[in-house]
């Protein structure tokens, strides 16, 4: 990812696929913090297999450039489930076979029970999930990886809103990603983030897409965080 805010390859085709994909929307949404915001990210719409196999080579290519040392992702349940057992399938396509685990959010109590499912939960875990709106699931997640005796060691996600977190219904001063980084100890690794969308839509000045640039730089001015 580039540091000084220019233009980033991957960042550009991942934010052109999602919004061929219905992924990433415009228009006016109510966030989990209450703000009217001018676009929507969901990725549970990415929802074929295509459309998940694609998103999953995305997150390899970032997460292998990005030089982050891993030994296994994780994904937190719900979303992150399907995230991580796809990202492991393209990463061990690439040559990089690591084992995945996830978790049920409710405990099985027959069977093999406990919380978590998949391979054994040890040494480095990057933790996979899609956007990090208050670092909640990421600090729930650490807590599992802690007690099951391994290292929480970074967190992928699809798109970093870089916008301010909410505390006690306030706004604070730091991103959910800012947060797990600086405070939790994590690296974070993000396909996109919304200076890449920004630029995107930049990019489209004149026709339909580029008519929201003003709607979500006004947002980026109210709500960003650098």
């Amino acid at each position: 990812m580039s540091a000084d805010g220019g233009q980033d390859a991957l960042a550009q085709e991942f934010v052109q696929f999602a919004v061929e994909a219905g992924v990433l929307r415009f228009g006016e949404f109510k966030t989990k913090a209450g703000r009217l915001s001018p676009y929507f990210f969901n990725a549970g719409l990415f929802d074929d297999g295509a459309k998940l196999g694609r998103l999953a080579q995305f997150y390899a290519r970032r997460l292998i450039d990005s030089g982050i040392g891993f030994d296994m992702l994780f994904g937190p349940a719900y979303k992150g489930i399907p995230l991580a057992a796809a990202v492991a399938i393209e990463l061990a396509r690439l040559g990089r076979n690591v084992p995945y685990a996830y978790n049920r959010k409710e405990a099985k109590d027959h069977g093999e029970g406990g919380t978590l499912v998949g391979a054994p939960v040890r040494g480095r875990v990057l933790i996979v999930d899609d956007v990090m709106s208050a670092g909640t699931a990421a600090r729930e997640s650490i807590a599992l990886i802690q007690a099951a005796g391994a290292t929480p060691y970074a967190v992928a996600i699809a798109l970093d809103r870089q916008e301010m977190a909410t505390e006690d219904g306030r706004d604070v001063a730091h991103s959910a990603v800012q947060y797990v980084r600086d405070r939790l100890g994590l690296q974070v690794c993000s396909i996109a983030r919304l200076a890449d969308l920004l630029q995107y839509l930049q990019r489209h000045a004149g026709d339909e897409l580029g008519a929201h640039y003003d709607r979500v730089l006004a947002y980026r001015e109210r709500y960003g965080v650098s």
